[in-house]
Parts: C-alpha cells; sequence; structure tokens
C-alpha cells in the first residue's frame, strides 16, 4: 500500500473517445476507426472500475475531494456508463461533504435527457466546449458542433439541476476577428454560466492544423491578436461579474473548479483511464496511452504504469512557483530564495508583479502581467 499524505485528494478519469478529430487537438483521443480491435467503447466503463478498485487498494482509499471526468468526449459513452463509473468511485472511495463531481461534454453529444441522468446520478458540474460562436471559427476548428448549441446545452443543463456550469472558449484562430471575440463572451454571459475557461490556440506539432500552417493555408496565430482578444474576454466577464482566479479561468462566486485548484497547487490525484497522469507526494506517473494496451495491462492484472518519475526538491519548487503565479492567490514569498525575491522586486518595478503584495509577503501577477505570466515566470526562476 502506498502511504500518502492528508493533502486534499482527486481522482480524474479519462474517457478517450471522440467522433471525430478536432483539427488542432493533440489530446489522447481515439475515434472508432482508430481504435484498433481488443477495445469495446460500449464496456469500457467496466476496465475504468477496475483501476479505480485498484487504487482504492494501493492507497487504502483516502477522501475524496473531487471527481473529474474529462476526455474525449465523455458523453458519447453514454449517462448510463457515467454513471457507474461515479458509482465505481463511490463504492472503492468515501467522497468529502459537498465533493464537487465534473463531466466534460461537447455540446452535441447531449439532450435534456442525458443531462438530467447525469445530474441524478451524481454529477453536479459541467463543462462544455464552446471555442467560439462564429461559424467560420468552429469550422476551422473542425468543431462538430453549430453556432448557438453550446448555450442551448448549457442552458439545459441549468434546467437539469447543475450547481456549475461552464464553457470553453479558445481565441486567436486563423481568421477570428474581435467581433467574433466579442459575441462568443456575449453567448457565454447570456447562457447563464457561472465559469468560464478562455485558452490561446497553441498549434500543436503533428496536427492537421499544424500542416496547414506549415503549408500556407493557415496563417499561424499572432500573438498581438491574442494579447487584444484576452484583454477583452477580460473586461467583458469582470463587467459580467465574472473574477479571474486563474490566467485562463473566470468564475462567479462560489463558482470556481475545485478539481482544478487542486491541480494548480500540486495536491494529490490518481488519474484512470489510458494516458492519464497521476502525482502523489512528489511521484508522478503516466498511464499506458493506448486504450488496447491499457485494456490488455488491466486484463491481465499488470499494472497499467507506462512511466514514473520521483519529482526532485528543485522540480517540486518549480512547478510551485509555476503554478501559484498563474493564481489570483499567488505564492507566498517564503517559497522563494533570495535571489529570486529579488527578481520578483525586479518584476514589481515593471509592473508585472504587484508591489503591495510583495510588501504583504505575496508574490501576485498584475493585470499587465497576466498577459506575460510565462515570461513572468521564467524570470523570476532565474
Amino acid at each position: 500500500m502506498i502511504e500518502t499524505s492528508h493533502a486534499p485528494f482527486s481522482i480524474y478519469v479519462h474517457i478517450p473517445f471522440c467522433a471525430s478529430r478536432c483539427g488542432y487537438c493533440d489530446f489522447n483521443t481515439y475515434t472508432a476507426q482508430e481504435l484498433g480491435g481488443g477495445v469495446s467503447q460500449a464496456s469500457f466503463h467496466e476496465l475504468l472500475i477496475c483501476e479505480l478498485a485498484l487504487a482504492s487498494r494501493e492507497l487504502g482509499a483516502p477522501t475524496v475531494s473531487s471527481v473529474f471526468v474529462g476526455g474525449g468526449t465523455p458523453t458519447l459513452i453514454g449517462s448510463h456508463a457515467l454513471t457507474q463509473i461515479l458509482s465505481g468511485v463511490k463504492k472503492y472511495f468515501p467522497l468529502s461533504d459537498g465533493v464537487e463531481i465534473t463531466t466534460e461534454a461537447n455540446p452535441d453529444s447531449v439532450d435534456a435527457r442525458m443531462l438530467a441522468e447525469l445530474r441524478e446520478g451524481g454529477f453536479n458540474r459541467i463543462s462544455f466546449g464552446m471555442q467560439s460562436v462564429a461559424p467560420g471559427v468552429l469550422a476551422t476548428l473542425q468543431r462538430t458542433h453549430t453556432a448557438g448549441a453550446s448555450e442551448e446545452a448549457a442552458k439545459l443543463a441549468r434546467q437539469a439541476g447543475f450547481d456549475h456550469v461552464n464553457l470553453d472558449l479558445i481565441y486567436g484562430t486563423p481568421g477570428e476577428t474581435d467581433s467574433d471575440v466579442r459575441a462568443s463572451v456575449n453567448a457565454c454571459i447570456d447562457a447563464g454560466v457561472d465559469h468560464v475557461s478562455a485558452y490561446s490556440l497553441i498549434v500543436e506539432p503533428g496536427t492537421p492544423m499544424s500542416r496547414a500552417v506549415k503549408s500556407g493555408v493557415l496563417p499561424p496565430p499572432d500573438e498581438d491578436a491574442c494579447a487584444d482578444r484576452y484583454n477583452i474576454i477580460d473586461v467583458m466577464l469582470q463587467g459580467a461579474d465574472f473574477n479571474w482566479y486563474e490566467v485562463s479561468n473566470w468564475a462567479k462566486p462560489g463558482g470556481e473548479c475545485e478539481h482544478n485548484q487542486a491541480y494548480w497547487t500540486n495536491a494529490n490525484w490518481w488519474g484512470i483511464g489510458p494516458g492519464a497522469h497521476s502525482h502523489l507526494d512528489g511521484r508522478r506517473w503516466v498511464n499506458h496511452k493506448h486504450p488496447a494496451t491499457y485494456a490488455q495491462a488491466l486484463s491481465a492484472g499488470e499494472s497499467v504504469q507506462a512511466d514514473f518519475e520521483e519529482l526532485t526538491l528543485e522540480q517540486i519548487h518549480v512547478e510551485t512557483v509555476m503554478l501559484a503565479l498563474r493564481t489570483r492567490s499567488g505564492l507566498d514569498m517564503s517559497e522563494l530564495n533570495s535571489e529570486e525575491v529579488n527578481r520578483a522586486k525586479e518584476l514589481a518595478g515593471q509592473g508585472l508583479i504587484r508591489a503591495q503584495g510583495l510588501e504583504q509577503g505575496v508574490i501576485q501577477i498584475t493585470d499587465a502581467g497576466r498577459l506575460f505570466a510565462d515570461r513572468v515566470i521564467r524570470e523570476l526562476l532565474g
């Protein structure tokens, strides 16, 4: 049995299935044609429950503070399979009071009945991949849903009784305009959600979009335009009572995602499913990536871990700084050495770190610093 600390503990469950692959995506996902033999999408949840049982035996069943089912498109396996997975979590792990239980979904993969079944089955938070309301942007991203579908799905989720609803946006897509971004943010606000995530488009190597950019079919994202659009999103959301609490995340009071905050504070979590990552008191590992390899290992009673590492104190320090500085609450100055404190003062002189925070012993990026968060982190760490 693995000895663990009493830190908050979360469970992530990876559903690796998608109806089709978006051109920008490099996640560990597979369409039905890509799966090959040895894997049944209809019964895949049973394998995930087997790993839950294994995790419980290894850990001694710590209390779970959040559960997040991601992908891929988890709702492709249906509400029954998803609630069976959640039943498996409850069978093998005690849950904390008010535990946050999230599933991701594509807007075109749910209807009112499925949402009601998910809510009845115990899910209380849902996150939809909206990306944009502009038809041209959706086409460039190769999304399968139509403009307006995300807002409708979010409203149906509210009607089904979900406590928290998130919409994901992507900005900086080639061909996108400032007006497209404003329309997308307005749609989020009008949908009545209490959380919005917004990410700048990254052209990942090996994706169809990467090949299109290299061949000149698409222009690369424009950094200046991305910065302008981030500001548009921030101003509009804050004007609608959303507060930023991580560089790419805004929530109305009480709508913050507890599961993501566990990642940002280096808490412990076990990742269930193919390619899922886990972290436990400085030990990190990743599962076999392909669903067939993962399934074969579980069926044979073998470990599903493909690789692991023991983090050094220096690695833990770097990750603590890197993650905390992206959050509104920031980083306690006691985490820094004297050289890093001096660099923090220099960055405060540049308007990238809050001078008032330094006086209070906290390292926090300013609004201007959010636009250069990666640079601030690099310079602070030296």
